[in-house]
């Protein structure tokens, strides 16, 4: 595994794109994210490199053939009714879908955090990753099987944890999905207006309500919230319950999928609106600890959901240097012209700051629960990587239909379904509006966010010098703005409110940065320039700079190859 497992030095030659980007190992042709993880988390590539290049060229070949079927051909369906006339709600998929699904689960991208191993929760995020290169819409009942499976570990009760926990971690390819079901139609992401009510049965709960947007519609499990009779309104009065698909005695459970929801993207994962009949459940967190269970079901699939905007930016680029490469115009291949070669050079460095991020969240996941890093820390950072990286793979995936041209406008391109599937991340899991409300609480309110962040900023760029010096002094006055900001917005609520947005993308413009060029650091003391010189373009583009029209030579544009295909540019 000297290859990934010791990435450094880099290979000298930049990677030769092929034609089109099905049938590549898309873990190991990603050289910036092999490095990352090396450097990291090496344990995790000494013990799993060959599983990931495996499942790596397991997405870049099958599932993506099957993803593109899947979105034109064979989407899901609902039979509403079944042979008798009686309403069902039953979701029909297409069989390579669920066998692509399965074999998700068989690979262990949700089991193995779970299992006798012990693996790192970083393990499933970097299978996200991979993942949502070939198939977000198999990437997200992923994400809400591991969402599901995290909250009964932590905090169901033991008997619960022990009945259910291992139908969803199991790896023989029989694993129950599992869903999330919190938003309302007169809610959104107001979850303390839940309308659902819960009644006692025994010792389980009977569940009437409708759940108006519920992705992987027709699972095995799900987290339901809802408040039992006479509970007290908002936030605290809400439960947390688990609802399966199936009674124990086999018999189907009395809810149904109402309606598939039409979408612009995601087409193969199944949405719907669940309508609850009296539907058996089990407590998982009564009131008024229900609401902060479901939260950490979706703190959970919020790194994922970063992991995966990371990997569509990733596929856009991927697809975007593909076509450049073998593309000929006026005698030339269009990735010999500066204005293109431009373009690929920021998606480069946009997705490498992305991949930063959602790593960096995964880590904090891994470290909190491990009693390594604090809980504000994983909010806030988790927050800025949601937002961030979900901006930006719907730009990449933009640029990269434009970069493709009229084929890319083409459903028998890859980059109009990117295009299409990138803009659920924005919106999964809470849009921005939301993540930057998330930010104001965790970095203004009783958590110390705001020390954590600053502290991260200044171990990031401690000691850049040299050739770095200039993108590490342009980190530390973003920095000293964050904390003027924190300073001004502290104790005055409306206008913390009004401000959070931009705040938060100072915050990820400054963390982004900051990463970067903790990265660069030690491959720059190792002799490769290459991650130094992506540093200073996203510093540069991000803080003003980079933009100017000067007649200077261009320090990115002379190193094209090696900076797009991850060769080594020598220092």
């Amino acid at each position: 595994m000297a290859t990934i497992g010791d990435p450094l030095p880099a290979p000298d030659d930049p990677v030769a794109w092929p034609p089109v980007a099905r049938g590549l190992d898309f873990f190991s042709i990603d050289r910036n994210l092999c490095r990352l993880l090396a450097r990291r988390a090496p344990m995790l590539i000494a013990g799993h490199g060959d599983r990931l290049a495996d499942f790596g060229a397991w997405v870049g070949g099958p599932v993506d053939i099957q993803a593109e079927y899947t979105d034109r051909h064979a989407p899901p369906r609902l039979e509403t009714h079944d042979r008798r006339g009686v309403p069902d709600g039953r979701v029909v998929l297409n069989p390579a879908y669920e066998a692509a699904h399965a074999e998700a689960y068989r690979r262990g991208i949700v089991g193995l955090p779970f299992g006798p191993e012990g693996a790192p929760h970083l393990l499933s995020f970097v299978m996200g990753y991979l993942l949502s290169q070939a198939d977000i819409s198999i990437h997200c009942p992923v994400t809400l099987t591991g969402a599901v499976a995290h909250v009964l570990d932590s905090v169901a009760p033991a008997g619960v944890r022990d009945a259910w926990l291992p139908e969803l971690v199991r790896m023989d390819g029989r694993a129950l999905t599992g869903a999330t079901w919190a938003t309302e139609l007169h809610g959104g992401s107001d979850i303390g207006r839940t309308t659902t009510q819960a009644v006692p049965d025994g010792e389980g709960w009977r569940l009437t309500g409708l759940k108006w947007f519920a992705s992987n519609a027709g699972s095995g499990v799900a987290l339901a919230t809802a408040r039992p009779v006479g509970a007290e309104a908002g936030g605290r009065g809400l439960g947390c319950y688990l609802v399966p698909g199936h009674l124990p005695d086999g018999t189907r459970n009395a809810w149904r999928v109402r309606r598939l929801k039409e979408k612009v993207g995601t087409r193969g994962l199944p949405t719907g609106e669940i309508e609850l009949d009296g539907a058996w459940a089990v407590e998982v967190a009564p009131p008024p600890r229900g609401l902060k269970a479901m939260m950490e079901a979706l703190e959970y699939s919020r790194i994922h959901n970063a992991a995966g905007a990371a990997g569509l930016q990733r596929r856009a680029f991927v697809e975007a240097a593909c076509w450049a490469t073998h593309r000929t115009a006026f005698g030339a291949p269009i990735a010999d012209y500066p204005m293109l070669r431009d373009e690929l050079l920021d998606l480069v460095a946009d997705q490498e700051a992305s991949l930063a991020l959602a790593m960096e969240s995964a880590i904090a996941f891994d470290r909190e629960r491990a009693g390594e890093s604090g809980l504000a820390w994983l909010r806030a950072v988790t927050a800025i990587a949601k937002y961030r990286t979900a901006a930006d793979a719907v730009t990449a995936a933009s640029r990269a239909v434009e970069l493709v041209g009229g084929n890319g406008y083409t459903e028998e391109w890859p980059t109009a379904r990117l295009y299409r599937d990138a803009l659920v991340t924005s919106v999964w899991e809470g849009p921005a509006n939301i993540q930057a409300l998330e930010l104001i609480r965790s970095c203004l309110g009783e958590l110390p966010g705001d020390e954590a962040f600053l502290s991260r900023i200044d171990r990031a760029v401690g000691g850049a010098e040299g050739e770095l010096g200039d993108a590490a002094g342009t980190v530390l006055a973003a920095r000293e703005r964050c904390r003027d900001a924190f300073r001004l917005l502290r104790g005055d609520r409306s206008l913390a409110i009004r401000h959070a947005r931009r705040l938060m993308a100072l915050m990820a413009d400054t963390l982004s940065a900051a990463l970067l060029v903790e990265e660069a650091a030690p491959e720059l003391a190792a002799g490769d320039r290459r991650k130094a010189l992506i540093a200073r373009r996203y510093a540069a583009r991000r803080f003003g700079g980079a933009d100017a029209i000067v007649a200077a030579p261009d320090p990115w544009l002379g190193h094209f190859a090696a900076l797009a295909g991850h060769g080594r540019v020598r220092a």
